[in-house]
């Protein structure tokens, strides 16, 4: 070899294919129990819901519909105060998601894992929702319930509910106020471990883990 001669050596860029099946479900599962740990903290912050207006939780649909006529019926207070208590209700029940997100994640196959990172953005809210809605529904529907009682929107709904029952908007023994509450505050929970994954997604290094830099950067 001549003197001066300056060799370059290709430098292989890590890929999905170059992690073990342990590397991969263990870099994972660290980034969902960071994200899903973050998520329900926020959530159950005060105003968790309702300062945040990608999750806050809106009137039901028939109740929006009608704003204008139950506030010239004198019902605007109680129909503010209902949509502000339903978010509150929300930020209570959310830390009971803390165990079935754990559940579903320690029980998460090598399968589950490469198909998550393969995946697209929704990829780990599709995953979660699979896991964890219907046991979350069942476990959320009653302590919602117990806190709207507790706040007395229960009492304010049925105020407005009658108000559109007789103008013929609502049919009153359809309208359970807890089923709709649950049901966006799941979609509120989903959504933000979507968000904290995307954050893990886009800067493993700034989670603090060298796992996750090396699973993440594999899937860039």
């Amino acid at each position: 070899m001549s003197a001066g001669l300056t060799v370059i050596v290709p430098v292989h860029a890590i890929g999905l294919g170059d992690l073990t099946a342990g590397e991969a479900s263990s870099g994972l599962k660290l980034a969902l129990e960071k994200g899903s740990a973050m998520a329900v903290r926020l959530l159950s912050a005060h105003d968790g819901f309702w300062g945040n207006e990608k999750v806050r939780i809106a009137l039901p649909d028939a109740v929006n519909k009608a704003g204008k006529l139950l506030k010239t019926l004198g019902l605007g207070r109680q129909l503010d105060e209902l949509n502000l208590q339903m978010n509150r209700a929300a930020e209570t029940a959310v830390p009971m998601a803390s165990q079935w997100l754990a559940q579903s994640i320690q029980s998460m196959s090598v399968q589950d894992a490469k198909s998550i990172l393969q995946g697209g953005e929704n990829s780990v809210t599709q995953f979660f929702e699979s896991k964890t809605r219907a046991p979350l529904t069942s476990d959320f529907t009653p302590s919602v319930k117990q806190s709207l009682e507790k706040l007395g929107v229960v009492e304010q709904f049925n105020v407005i509910a009658l108000k559109l029952s007789g103008a013929g908007l609502l049919d009153k023994d359809k309208a359970r106020l807890e089923t709709h509450v649950t049901a966006k505050a799941l979609d509120g929970l989903y959504f933000m471990i979507g968000e904290e994954e995307k954050k893990i997604r886009q800067n493993p290094a700034q989670a603090g883990s060298a796992l996750l830099s090396k699973v993440f950067g594999a899937v860039r």
